[in-house]
Parts: C-alpha cells; structure tokens; sequence
C-alpha cells in the first residue's frame, strides 16, 4: 500500500467524519496609505487617485490529523516577485515554523492594485519619488503579510473542510480579439472550498476563476470584480471571509469591460456561482494535507543581439525603451543574459479527493485544461499567479501563435526573450513528477 494512502486510512479510521481539520483565518487591509503607482498597465501616466474599495490580504490557516500546518495567503496585488516570495517565506519558517511547500503566496492580479517590488518595471514611468513610494509599500506590505499567517495560525480551532465545484460564464478568451479565427478556450469552473466550525457555520470560503481581473482601469484603488465577489459573500455569510485565489486565465478577460457597474455585475456572478456551490452537495476532505514545491527552469529563446538592444534605445514605445536598457545593464554587469527562469511549482494534496496545482506566473488556459484532464475534472483545482509573477507562460499552441501572451509580453516583463517550445513539457512534467509525490505514488 502507497505510504501517503496508508496515512489516509488511518486517519479516517482514528477520527469522527469532518473532525480532522483545525482551521484560522485572518485578514488585513492592504490599501496604500498615499497615492502610488497602480499595476498591470502601461499607459497610466501618473499614480493612483483614490479609493474605490480597500484591498485585503487574507490567510487560512490549515492544521492536518498530523498536527501539521499549511497557510494559504491571498492578496489583492497584481502579484508577488521570487524576492517577495522568498522574504515572507523565510520569515514565516523561522517564526512559526511552517515550511516553504506549506506556504502559498496567491495574488488575485487586480489591475487596480498598487506596483510591488520590481513587478514589470520596464511597463512603468516611474520617477524616483515614485520609486521611493513603492518600495516603502512593498516593504510595509510583507510586514503586514508575515503578522497576518501569525494570526491566522493563532485563531487554529476545529473545523470541517468540503469542496466542489460550479460554473461561471463571463470569462472570453481575449486573443480571438481581432484575430476570430483563433481558438477560443476558457476555464469556466468555479472551485470552492468551504471551511465550516463542527457546527456547520461557514468560516472562510476559498473560491477561484480562471479570468484576468481586469473590468477596471482607472486611478482608483480597488480588487476588481474578485474583490466586489469577496465583499458579496462576505455580506450573504456573516463573520465568514472569503478567498479568492486566481486560475489560469493569463488568456482570458472578463468582456465587456470598463465600467464599475460591470466589474460589480461580474463579482455578483462569481458569489452566485459559489453560493449555489455552498448552498448544495459538497465533497467531506479527510486529512491529511501533503504538499511539495520545486523549481522548474523554463529556458528562453536566444536573445537579440547586443546592438538590436542598442538601437531598441531609440525605439518610440517607452517601455521598448526602457526594456532595451535593463538588458544592456545586465550584459554589462554580467555578461550575458539569463538562459532561463526558475518558475515555482506547488502542489497540495488535501486527502484522496482533492489535487491542488499552484503555478507561478501567468499560465494560459491550456495547463488548467490539460491538467484537470489528466488529474481528474471533479477532483483537481489549478491555480496561478502565485509564488512569483515573473512572466506569462505559454502553451505549445500559444507560442506557436505568437502575440502577447506568446512573447510580446517579455517586454514588460524584464526578460530576453520568449520561452522555447520546450516550456509547457516542463511545466507538466515537475507537476507530474509533485503531484505523484503528493499522491504516493512512486
């Protein structure tokens, strides 16, 4: 008998149905405390201008049959960079001790959130003033986040963990825009997972959707349609607070688009679909959660030359500009230009019934459906935007297509080059190779 199944019966046999769960949940708001730039497009020309909501940061912490602890973190930012990821994690393992394949680090990509880090530099006008700003923000920010698992760690009590799934349909694969003739594949699934006390009241509800958050693109600060989803059913289900953790949508936008109403419209949508999920028949998960998380380097495609960046100097797009002179930095600080990038690759496996695949950066559509294809359709769950947004990673079909998500979007990104048409082999074989650990199977 596989190891992991083994636990698995054992757990079920030594505990009540439901009772093997403790779960904490903490919340923070997030919202900047002074104008600053506001991530995910290129043509905004001056920082934010207002609130429209406050953004969160939010934690479930999870604690198996084992005693051990695993923390969700989802945050209403455009993303977290390795560097981020990689200060949070370190001090969440030295102060509560929680190890990093135990530590996910969700964004909901909001386009109507503050810049972090050096996320997508070259897209941005940024003056040094402004720079300030965004570093004290990122800097405050993972102070937030760290405090944040403490407390949910804090507030652990018994609890019961169900999941399913539902649809929802305002999702529209965005590069048939212009271009009708190309395939238009969407992830319509809503996956939800609820966190209820023994006594059946609802705690904290996770829940995704595979579509950019991008209804809005003003100057005010806001989580988008996720946000006006979350703020939904944090209204229908008192003193529960909700989740939401981003798919695989890199391709997909909610259309039509720009306009509040909509963007309110879209979230009222998103907490139908789960509430029609929470209000039905629900998946018991039994213990325990096994997780894995690794590194998978994803190489790029030669680089242009040294003087097609040179003569890039000059080019009219300021962030082709911009772009062109981090790479010449780069070849003059280290010779050369990176070969590949390491993407973070995550999976949970929360009992025999649900496999949970956690990417890095922005993966299209194609890794959720092929994924759940091989996993199983009810019983897997992909997620991305989390760890690290450092790029968006294509399919085969993709890069052989071309356009922004095949390549173009490198540019804003920071990177050399786009990815070879090795990347989506990769990616799915570190997911094979996670999720067969996870699941025992050797």
């Amino acid at each position: 008998m596989a190891p992991v199944l083994a636990l698995w019966l054992l757990a079920a046999a030594a505990t009540p149905a439901g009772a093997e769960w403790k779960a904490g949940v903490a919340r923070a708001v997030i919202t900047p405390r002074e104008p600053i730039w506001l991530a995910g497009y290129a043509a905004r020309t001056k920082p934010s201008a207002g609130v429209l909501t406050d953004i969160h940061a939010k934690a479930l912490a999870l604690e198996d049959g084992s005693g051990t602890t695993s923390v969700l973190v989802a945050a209403e930012i455009l993303g977290f960079t390795r560097k981020m990821s990689d200060e949070i994690a370190q001090r969440v393992r030295r102060r509560y001790s929680i190890p990093r394949e135990r530590l996910v680090l969700s964004a909901t990509h909001t386009h109507s959130g503050p810049v972090t880090g050096q996320l997508l530099r070259p897209a941005y006008m940024l003056d040094p003033p402004q720079q300030e700003v965004i570093r004290q923000y990122t800097s405050w920010l993972l102070d937030q986040i760290v405090e944040l698992v403490g407390h949910a760690v804090a507030d652990l009590a018994p609890a019961r963990l169900d999941f399913e799934q539902g649809l929802a349909g305002f999702a529209v694969n965005r590069r048939r825009v212009g271009a009708r003739q190309r395939p238009g594949p969407v992830d319509h699934d809503v996956p939800v997972l609820a966190v209820r006390s023994p006594e059946g009241k609802l705690r904290a509800v996770v829940f995704g959707y595979a579509c950019h958050n991008t209804v809005l693109a003003g100057y005010e600060i806001n989580g988008d349609y996720a946000g006006f989803a979350q703020e939904e059913l944090e209204k229908e289900y008192p003193g529960a607070t909700a989740l939401f953790v981003a798919g695989c949508g890199a391709d997909a936008n909610p259309l039509p688009r720009r306009s509040v109403e909509l963007a309110r419209m879209y979230g009222r949508i998103l907490a139908a679909a789960v509430r029609e999920v929470l209000e039905g028949k629900m998946k018991l998960l039994r213990t325990p959660l096994v997780a894995a998380f690794e590194y998978a380097d994803l190489p790029f495609q030669n680089p242009p030359a040294r003087a097609q960046f040179e003569a890039a100097l000059n080019d009219k797009d300021p962030s082709h500009r911009r772009h062109a002179q981090l790479m010449l930095e780069t070849l003059d600080r280290q010779g050369r230009l990176p070969e590949s990038y390491p993407c973070p690759i995550q999976v949970w496996q929360l009992g025999p019934d649900l496999t949970w695949i956690i990417l890095g950066g922005e993966a299209v559509v194609d890794f959720a459906l092929r994924f759940k294809h091989e996993y199983g359709w009810d019983t897997t769950w992909v997620s991305t935007y989390a760890n690290d947004v450092f790029a968006y990673i294509p399919s085969l079909r993709i890069l052989k297509e071309g356009g922004y998500e095949g390549g173009g979007a490198m540019i804003a990104y920071g990177r050399p080059a786009p990815f070879r048409p090795s990347v989506e082999e990769i990616v799915a074989q570190k997911v094979d190779e996670l999720a067969r650990r996870t699941r025992g199977q050797r």
